[in-house]
């Protein structure tokens, strides 16, 4: 399953949040790391927080597209129609919250 992102590096807080609309009618998620663009610890950040938030092992999830850029595709390994249920209920728990 792949997940297109949009990273802020040097935030002041590590955060998922909402998404961005993208000219093609797909949806970005946007996330906040306090880890520098440098030598790889911004996109290290992204799959630690992005693992926590999604209680999935760090191991499966990998930069796919995009490393040395803001917008990136994260490519999360695994049966794709769990993986979708799950995001389903964690954005629909995200938005219940009013995160």
């Amino acid at each position: 399953m792949l997940v297109r992102i949009r990273v802020t590096p040097k935030a002041r807080r590590a955060a998922v949040g909402g998404g961005i609309a993208e000219p093609d009618g797909g949806v970005r998620l946007k996330v906040a790391v306090t880890a520098v663009p440098d030598a790889g610890a911004a996109n290290d950040a992204v799959i630690a927080l992005l693992a926590t938030e999604w209680r999935l092992p760090k191991s499966s999830l990998t930069i796919a597209a995009g490393a040395a850029d803001r917008c990136k595709t994260v490519r999360i390994a695994g049966d794709a129609t769990a993986l979708a249920t799950r995001l389903d209920a964690w954005w629909a728990a995200r938005n219940r919250a009013g995160a």
